[in-house]
């Protein structure tokens, strides 16, 4: 179930994310709902999963990658963001150190 909450998580996290990019530096006003109950939102998830028994660091760490990765492929789509392959593998990278913190947590059990 942790799994489940901390995806959630990342979701909200991410909308949010995208509707503070859409507010165009808040001067689009009706969007502060959006990203302030994602945003909230998302810390409750967080906080869920953390309950549910997932290491705090491997939380943090999927969390993190997994916002980063998802707001950079969205925003290339959504707001024509750039997306160079530099920063793909960049992305690929950030994927490969959260599986190896997962590793290590999972190898430490």
């Amino acid at each position: 179930m942790s799994w489940v909450f901390l995806a959630a998580a990342i979701a909200f996290e991410v909308a949010a994310t995208m509707a503070l990019r859409a507010s165009e530096g808040l001067r689009r006003k009706a969007w502060a709902p959006v990203f302030v109950g994602g945003y909230v939102t998302c810390f409750v998830f967080l906080s869920l999963a953390l309950r549910a028994g997932m290491a705090v660091g491997v939380a943090y760490g999927v969390w993190a990658a997994a916002g980063i990765a998802l707001t950079a492929i969205i925003a290339r789509f959504a707001f024509n963001d750039p997306l160079t392959k530099v920063m793909m593998l960049g992305i690929g990278l950030i994927a490969g150190g959260v599986l190896l913190v997962e590793l290590g947590a999972t190898s430490a059990h």
